[in-house]
């Protein structure tokens, strides 16, 4: 069994909205029996480290001294070290991988069936799915054991959640019409508040890494998991680890 815990970058931006052009939502891909150490080398870091809550990209900010920032006193240098040591509980777990999509919203918003910020929140999470699957089949194959999934997403809201799981299921029902069949997906979609998830707070974590990349063209932090995303066999992770939608008009930078 392999779990998918997604997570999203912020909002996804209005139509028309200045300035606000990219929207990522990330997954992490964990098998069943890596969970228990992502778990107990997370809650390790946090205990050596005198760091008490969830972690957040957010909170990373140099400016962020919220009342709820576990670091709101924490000067730059020891926010970064903590950060680092965070990356690397993802990447020394060789068998987790990263699947992502990057929306171009002023690109997107220019195709007919994206016209509000659910329209776009959605067309980005499809990618995901259709990558999780891929790589359930991939793993299929060169195992010679079926592998199975189950995603399990960010709780944002009460009529979010149910939006989401209507779209989720429809998505999955209708496979293999339109879009990729999800033979290898288990049950529905399942969300869980991001501070009860050790799996919800890396992927968070990633999820800013990405959009700071495509975003601000600063790579610091996406290239230390860039090792972790599904890839190619010639390590390729543009349309393997990273979808973008909409690939066709592309205007920025592509990751890889």
């Amino acid at each position: 069994m392999y779990l998918l815990f997604v997570d999203e970058s912020g909002t996804p931006p209005k139509p028309d909205s200045p300035g606000q052009n990219y929207f990522v939502i990330a997954g992490l891909v964990v098998p069943e029996d890596r969970w228990v150490g992502l778990n107990d080398k997370l809650s390790g870091l946090k205990r050596a480290s005198a760091y008490f809550g969830e972690v957040k990209w957010r909170y990373f900010a140099p400016n962020n001294n919220d009342r709820d920032n576990p670091m709101a006193d924490w000067d730059v240098e020891r926010r970064n070290a903590f950060r680092i040591a965070v990356f690397a509980i993802i990447t020394e777990i060789k068998s987790c991988k990263i699947i992502a999509c990057v929306s171009e919203a002023p690109t997107a918003y220019g195709i007919g069936p994206v016209k509000s910020q659910s329209d776009l929140y959605f067309r980005t999470y499809k990618p995901v799915t259709e990558r999780f699957q891929y790589l359930l089949q991939d793993i299929t194959r060169t195992s010679g054991r079926d592998s199975y999934g189950l995603i399990v997403a960010d709780h944002r809201g009460r009529g979010d959640d149910e939006q989401m799981r209507q779209q989720h299921e429809r998505l999955v029902r209708e496979s293999g019409q339109h879009t990729s069949n999800y033979a290898n997906f288990i049950e529905g979609l399942f969300f869980s508040p991001s501070h009860m998830s050790v799996g919800i707070q890396l992927v968070d974590m990633i999820a800013g890494a990405i959009w700071r990349a495509q975003s601000h063209n600063d790579r610091t932090w996406y290239d230390r998991i860039r090792p972790s995303f599904r890839a190619s066999p010639t390590g390729k992770i543009d349309g393997y680890g990273i979808a973008r939608f909409p690939k066709a008009g592309w205007r920025g930078t592509i990751l890889d």
